[in-house]
């Protein structure tokens, strides 16, 4: 547990906007030696729909909510009939609404990330220095590299290609 103290102290911060100071190697790179070999082989096959684990099962449990709402919202605005979801949150309702009908899809990822954030801040609580903030931090630069591979200027550039060679077969007909 003392070696906790250093390693979670020693990591960078992260903020749900920017990007990950860090890639997951380089963070397992900085835990191996400061965690139990059990602690560690857990953070390796760590992803964000792991489900093993009191502090990773309370996540799983939010992350299951998460993506049945997901599911129903975006089914219903293709305009597919589908059942609501038996498990249901509030603020999780309220967050995928405006995701889903975000001016774009990446505010709408924005909007996600911010909420997933805010549920692990919660779910760590006032665990600083254990395997609840070490499980935190770890599943919160996942999400960061997730948004990593978002480009806007890049995703707009190939929109506006895929719709010029639309326009093109369309006048050619």
């Amino acid at each position: 547990m003392a070696s906790y103290y250093y390693l979670i102290s020693s990591l960078p911060m992260l903020r749900a906007g920017d990007a990950p100071p860090l890639d997951y190697a380089a963070f397992l790179d900085q835990c191996r030696g400061a965690v139990s070999d059990r602690v560690y082989r857990s953070l390796e096959e760590l992803t964000v729909r792991s489900e093993d684990g009191g502090f990773v099962s309370r996540w799983a449990a939010f992350y299951r909510v998460l993506q049945g709402e997901l599911t129903y919202q975006r089914r219903v605005k293709r305009g597919e009939s589908c059942a609501a979801p038996n498990e249901r949150d509030a603020a999780v309702t309220q967050t995928v609404t405006a995701a889903v009908n975000a001016k774009d899809p990446l505010e709408g990822e924005r909007l996600l990330l911010a909420l997933e954030f805010d549920r692990l801040d919660e779910l760590v609580g006032l665990h600083s220095f254990d395997d609840c903030a070490l499980y935190g931090y770890a599943l919160k630069l996942q999400l960061l590299e997730r948004q990593r591979v978002f480009r806007h200027d890049e995703g707009k550039a190939a929109f506006d290609t895929l719709l010029g060679q639309v326009r093109q077969q369309i006048f050619s007909l």
